[in-house]
């Protein structure tokens, strides 16, 4: 072999090495299918709330008024201060009154003194009438003039029991206990019966009645959701839960006393009245709070997490499930409402589907995944796919059904 063929035979030798290096590398594995987390809904009891506004209003409110007119003589009460029933909280110049009181004495007194005059007068007459001593006609007006006498009698008892009850009167008196606002007249001031403005108004704040809005549409919807089966109210149904003004919760619960049978034609709304303690007397009429009325529970309720569903392009709710055969699919659901962070479906689930909570959002519907369920105790993670459903999007007393 010549110098000049080496060359030639060392690119020979290297061209089958590196063939033989190709032959020798691995093939690439396949791609990894894309983990989803998953969740297996079950049928459950679910409670049901709502929260809605109310205000708070006395249990009870009396306004005092004078029932005779007069001078103010004295206040004997503190202004805002608690008072008890029967307490006295004006006085009016009784002069006048107690004048009458004796003026209707002596009348009553003159009264029972010509009946007894009449009366012997008609018992004579009486008696001589069958001697024909006296006349029919005189023993007639005898005995008319004793009866007159009897009746004016009690006349004038009437006269001295309404004489006494206005000098009673002359004490204005607490009606209920409570507290009392401000009050409009002082001593020296004069006053009329039954005026047109109170003295001051008492009101009764323990317990304390909470009046709360609700719409005449969820109104029926609840009654009619109980009348299919769907809505099981217990013990607890109808119990309240105050949020205040600050956002902090009110330390006692109360029950739903009532509820209006009209709806207020200009709201569309229906009035329940719940009644709560309230004995540090922290609630005052007039607050705006809101109320967190039980409503019941769901026996078999099926609930996801908000985060879960999405939406098509039509809007429609819809969620994404995991098939037997590992197959992610979309399913088209109804909503009830939402509870808490979850939606409540009433349609489009059933027990064991296994809802999709997490990953997955670039995969094509009917692609194959890889399944991972959801730890034990942990928090719904929110997909954040280019449909996932907004936090709210549904109003919580709103319904979406499948087109």
């Amino acid at each position: 072999m010549s110098f000049f063929h080496l060359p030639g035979l060392a690119v020979t030798v290297c061209a089958l090495a590196l063939l033989g290096a190709c032959k020798d590398k691995p093939q690439s594995a396949s791609p990894a299918l894309p983990e989803v987390m998953v969740r297996a809904v079950q049928p459950q009891t679910v409670p049901l709330h709502a929260e809605l506004p109310g205000r708070t209003a006395a249990f009870m409110v009396a306004e005092v008024r004078p029932q005779v007119g007069g001078i103010i003589r004295s206040r004997p009460f503190t202004e805002g201060s608690t008072v008890k029933a029967g307490q006295v909280l004006y006085e009016i110049d009784p002069t006048p009154f107690q004048a009458e009181v004796q003026r209707a004495e002596g009348a009553l007194a003159n009264a029972k003194a010509t009946v007894a005059s009449t009366r012997a007068l008609a018992e004579r007459y009486k008696a001589l009438l069958p001697q024909k001593a006296v006349s029919q006609q005189e023993n007639d007006n005898a005995q008319a003039a004793y009866e007159q006498a009897r009746a004016a009698v009690k006349v004038q008892e009437a006269a001295l029991n309404t004489a006494r009850i206005n000098l009673q009167y002359t004490k204005v008196t607490a009606p209920i206990a409570g507290r009392t606002s401000r009050s409009a007249v002082t001593p020296g001031a004069l006053v009329s019966a039954a005026q047109a403005t109170p003295l001051l108004t008492i009101s009764q704040l323990d317990p304390i009645y909470v009046d709360i809005a609700q719409s005449s549409t969820e109104v029926l919807r609840l009654r009619q959701a109980l009348a299919a089966g769907r809505l099981d109210r217990g013990d607890a149904a109808q119990r309240v839960v105050l949020m205040l003004e600050d956002g902090s919760r009110y330390a006692h619960e109360g029950r739903v006393q009532l509820t209006e049978v009209t709806v207020d034609p200009s709201s569309g709304s229906v009035t329940l009245r719940a009644r709560f303690p309230n004995p540090e007397g922290l609630l005052l009429p007039g607050m705006f709070v809101r109320a967190v009325v039980d409503e019941g529970s769901t026996p078999q309720g099926i609930v996801v997490p908000q985060s879960a569903v999405l939406r098509d392009r039509r809007g429609n709710p819809m969620v994404r499930v995991v098939t037997a055969d590992n197959k992610m699919v979309e399913q088209p659901v109804a909503i009830a409402r939402s509870v808490g962070t979850r939606w409540l479906i009433s349609e489009g689930l059933k027990a064991g589907d296994r809802v999709v909570l997490a990953g997955g959002q670039h995969v094509q519907p009917g692609a194959t995944v890889k399944p991972v369920d959801e730890p034990p105790g942990a928090a719904p993670t929110r997909d954040n796919g280019s449909q996932a459903a907004p936090a709210g999007a549904v109003a919580s007393a709103d319904v979406a059904r499948k087109p």
